[in-house]
């Protein structure tokens, strides 16, 4: 035993380009290696990276949010759809409407300056966090006429115990 111990801790290392990989192994390493950051995406890379159905994708192209290149039947998204996705992507979250998202996009789109974009987006902000406050105000006001009702209900319920 002592033998193969010390056999192997004297042999050379064995160079990593000699040991054998599978081809399919070979093909993803290099496609992984080959492109960090890709220039174009297909409609399933978009998907997989913002976790959304290649339907949903279809429908804010088919609503003139996102305009992939098109080659034969296939979308080759690009940078700027990339980016385009993303953007409607936080102005949903935002609660956005696709048409104020779509407003802001154009405005970049008709001007390349982000002035009139960064305008319209505070505008919309503004917007959306007025309402945002009002519904905070209409639910506390909810939740504290449950909080009475409960503890009317608790109340009777001690008393009809007795």
């Amino acid at each position: 035993m002592r033998e193969i111990v010390a056999h192997l801790a004297a042999a050379p290392p064995v160079p990593l380009n000699s040991c054998r990989m599978s081809e399919a192994t070979a093909k993803s390493a290099a496609k992984s290696s080959a492109k960090v950051r890709p220039d174009t995406f297909t409609i399933a890379d978009l998907a997989d990276e913002f976790a959304l159905t290649t339907r949903a994708i279809r429908f804010y192209e088919d609503q003139g949010l996102l305009s992939p290149e098109r080659r034969g039947t296939r979308r080759i998204y690009g940078q700027r759809e990339r980016v385009r996705l993303k953007l409607v992507l936080r102005g949903k979250r935002l609660g956005m409407s696709l048409a104020e998202i779509a407003d802001i996009l154009d405005l970049y789109q008709a001007d390349n300056s982000e002035r009139s974009q960064l305008e319209k987006f505070l505008e919309v902000l503004g917007s959306r966090r007025n309402l945002l406050e009002q519904q905070r105000e209409d639910i506390d006001v909810v939740l504290e006429e449950i909080s009475t009702i409960e503890r009317d209900c608790r109340r009777r319920l001690k008393n009809s115990a007795k």
